[in-house]
């Protein structure tokens, strides 16, 4: 597919889709109580479902429609938990097992569950975010002691240390052209951005910004490399541009959002997993996710 022309047809595209449209406010996706109080992921198959963890009991993942119904995905095995959840551009799943210090990963046509990465150096592998190249990075908070870690793992499932002094990390991102590492710390309100160097190694940690006040949890980028993040305690989701400028915050219906993907036909369906009333909650925003834009790039290199 020729590029200029599908990024034109996209633009003509969401500028049609966007002019009868309520954007940024939240309605349910899901009923009350289908999930537990673990929900957490999420992320958007290529189809458009919405992957989160702990559907209907702790050790399981959901999948759930645009229309909102939903089933149990995938059982984890043994005593493992799922947090985060991240695609690469092969569909294969890969989800951060906390209570095993592992990352899990499942292939896509066989549900097969396989341990991709386990490090027991770390505290709980919580997010992930992949990059694209496939790299995933994996925050490691340790919520006792107020202290957090970062974590790369290579495709081949090696694991690297990248940071070790850092707050309670939690939500952790890639920007659009692979080359900044985003993570925010929850109890110390801060989101850093760190420079990501061509081996894999990060440096010039700076300070994107900081809050005054309540807690973070997951993050995710659109195309433009603006920071969606779920304000756990707030009740809301905060746009925050690739400067540090906050642009708006959504009311997500419930007081304790933990995470948040996009998707939909067109990547501008936001997808927020909410603890209050253990649900998933949706609102349209203006331009896609990045998730998805990645998607389309690998349906085009098919």
């Amino acid at each position: 597919m020729n590029t200029v022309f599908a990024q034109a047809t996209l633009a003509v595209f969401l500028s049609l889709g966007q002019a009868d449209e309520s954007l940024f406010v939240a309605e349910p996706l899901t009923e009350k109580g289908q999930f537990t109080t673990g929900i957490e992921g999420p992320a958007c198959d290529a189809k458009g479902n919405v992957l989160a963890v702990n559907f209907g009991r702790q050790g399981t993942i959901g999948r759930v429609t645009a229309d909102g119904k939903g089933e149990i995905f995938v059982e984890l095995k043994g005593e493992s938990i799922g947090n985060g959840i991240r695609f690469d551009r092969q569909g294969v799943m890969y989800v951060a097992d906390y209570v095993n210090h592992s990352v899990l990963r499942i292939d896509p046509k066989t549900r097969e569950l396989t341990t991709h990465a386990h490090e027991e150096g770390m505290s709980q592998p919580n997010d992930l975010a992949i990059g694209p190249d496939g790299t995933l990075y994996a925050s490691d908070p340790n919520w006792g002691n107020g202290s957090g870690q970062l974590w790369r793992i290579d495709r081949n499932g090696k694991v690297s240390k990248l940071a070790g002094d850092m707050g309670t990390t939690n939500g952790i991102e890639v920007s659009p052209n692979g080359k900044t590492l985003y993570v925010n710390e929850s109890k110390q309100r801060n989101v850093w951005a760190f420079t990501i160097a061509e081996d894999k190694s990060i440096k010039n940690k700076r300070l994107l910004k900081k809050f005054d006040d309540f807690g973070f949890d997951g993050m995710r980028c659109d195309v433009d490399g603006n920071l969606y993040i779920t304000r756990h305690g707030k009740g809301t989701v905060v746009k925050l541009s690739p400067a540090g400028k906050v642009l708006r915050e959504i009311d997500v219906l419930g007081a304790k959002p933990s995470n948040i993907c996009f998707g939909g036909p067109d990547g501008r369906t936001a997808y927020v997993t909410e603890v209050e009333y253990t649900r998933l909650v949706q609102f349209r925003v203006d331009r896609p996710g990045l998730a998805w834009q990645r998607w389309r790039e690998s349906a085009a290199g098919d």
